[in-house]
This record gives C-alpha cells, sequence and structure tokens, in this order.
C-alpha cells in the first residue's frame, strides 16, 4: 500500500513547536530541541496532574494524549513531540488520527529503534514504564529494521515518581537503580536505552553503575535531530528568530517541574496552568 505524500505547505517556519509528556521527563528532549534548534519557538504541555502515565489504562493515555495534542493545535504549533514513550507507545496511532495529516508528528520510539537497529550488533536491553513495556513497541520496532537483534525489556515503574519527587542524587534513587539494572534480564546486555524520558535526568547515576561495560542510548538528542531532519524536509525550519519564546503549560504546577524548567531554560520562564 502507498503511503499518502505529505503536504504541509499551509505551515509556516515561524510556528511553534508543541512538545507534551506527563511531566519533566519530556523537557530532556525539549532541552535538546532548544540546543540543535536555538530559533525555535516551543511550546511544552506536561500533564503532571495525570503523572505517571506508565502505571494508567491504555484508554486513559490515548484520552490524555489527544486532549493535549487537539490544544497544542489550538496553539498554532507546526510539529508535534510526543516526548513520552508510554504516550508513543499506547496512543501514537491516535494522535496521528488526530491531527489528521496537519502537521508532522514526531515520536520518541520509532527514530530510536531505527537507529539502534542500524548502528548496534548486540544484545540490547530497554528499561521503561509498565505501559511501555506492555506494549512491546520498542521490540517490535527495532526487530522490523534487524530481526537479529536480541531485545530485552524490563518495567521499571518506580524511578519516574522518584524523579518527580525530586529524588536524584539521592540514597532511595541509588538503591532503585542497582535493584532495576542487576535483574537477571538485564544481564548479558551491551546496550542499554532509557525507554522514557524522564531517565536521561538519571543517566549518569544510570553509567555509573554500569562503568564502561554497557553503552546507554542518549534518546532526547536522537529524537531531536530526527526533528530536525523533517522540519528541513518540508522547509519548516526557523533560521531567523533572534528571541525564541519557550511557553509551558501545565495541568499541576509542581516545584519540581519548576526547579527543572528554569534550569534547562532560565529562570524567566513562562509557567502557566492549563487543565484540559
Amino acid at each position: 500500500m502507498k503511503t499518502k505524500k505529505q503536504n504541509y505547505s499551509h505551515l509556516s517556519p515561524q510556528q511553534p513547536i508543541g512538545i507534551f509528556d506527563s511531566g519533566v521527563g519530556g523537557l530532556t528532549v525539549a532541552k535538546e530541541i532548544k540546543r540543535l534548534l536555538p530559533h525555535e519557538d516551543l511550546i511544552y504541555f506536561g500533564d503532571t496532574k495525570h503523572l505517571p502515565y506508565g502505571e494508567k489504562s491504555k484508554d486513559a493515555i490515548i484520552e490524555y494524549s489527544t486532549k493535549i495534542t487537539n490544544f497544542l493545535l489550538e496553539q498554532n504549533c507546526k510539529a508535534i513531540v510526543i516526548a513520552c514513550n508510554t504516550a508513543t507507545a499506547n496512543a501514537l496511532n491516535e494522535v496521528m488520527q488526530s491531527v489528521a495529516g496537519k502537521v508532522p508528528v514526531i515520536d520518541v520510539i520509532n527514530p530510536v529503534a531505527e537507529k539502534v537497529a542500524y548502528e548496534i550488533h548486540n544484545n540490547v536491553g530497554v528499561i521503561a514504564t509498565k505501559a511501555t513495556v506492555n506494549s512491546g513497541l520498542y521490540k517490535k520496532s527495532i526487530r522490523k529494521h534487524n530481526k537479529f537483534i536480541k531485545v530485552d525489556e524490563l518495567a521499571t515503574p518506580l524511578l519516574v515518581p522518584a524523579i518527580e519527587e525530586g529524588f536524584k542524587n539521592h540514597p532511595i534513587t541509588h538503591s532503585i537503580i542497582y535493584n532495576y539494572l542487576s535483574n537477571a534480564k538485564l544481564k548479558n546486555i551491551e546496550t542499554l536505552i532509557l525507554g522514557c524520558t524522564h531517565y536521561p535526568l538519571l543517566i549518569d547515576e544510570i553509567k555509573q553503575y554500569y562503568g564502561n561495560r554497557v553503552r546507554v542510548i542518549d534518546s532526547p538528542n536522537i529524537v531531536a535531530n530526527h526533528l530536525n531532519i523533517i522540519l528541513d524536509k518540508y522547509h519548516l525550519l526557523n533560521t531567523s528568530n533572534p528571541k525564541p519564546t519557550y511557553k509551558f503549560y501545565l495541568s499541576d504546577i509542581t516545584k519540581n517541574f519548576e526547579k527543572i524548567s528554569k534550569k534547562f531554560f532560565g529562570k524567566t520562564i513562562d509557567l502557566e496552568l492549563k487543565v484540559l
């Protein structure tokens, strides 16, 4: 079946990029987009009221994701970045239907899976939320491109709450990381995918556990590069915006989100409560 050729001629490079996640995790993606595409206006929606998505039903994740997508479309976004692995794994098709071809949609699983499939030739481990692991999307996506790679997925549900509660570089988090990474499922891996956008906030602690034995994949960088390629392909890159704006909408304003967003985007960030 031929895929329909997309036409985004109705869009302008000056329109903002929309990004969403259940909480602070997507900020790791937003930060990379800001670094790689420094002239782009960004609108971020953090659904902090409903986190963690990894513990929610598929129907609930679909409902949250499509509502946020429609809101970002109303904000005149030229592209939607699903900066959440759980939302990608459970609601990507529904988000695509909601967008109905109006704007490009970039997710956080398929670009990573494709890169890993073509560049890695050993055992791969994935740590992610329960909902992402239950979907099996990482394994399916990687093996679609390279059926010889062995992929082991492990649900690590305590990491997102620990991050959202601000327990970075804390004995509690060290203990959780050690407990998960020493699981027999990950015993023989040589590459580890952080299958949740929250997890790069713990990348130093994860690398410390492994030393140099395991390559840890930097998903936000891969996703930001993929977005760059897509915008360039459709002539939607903003290259002449000297003062880009960064707008953050939250369904529940939390101190940890304020702290991390200010660290990534500067002290004078624009935070607004928005319940959909």
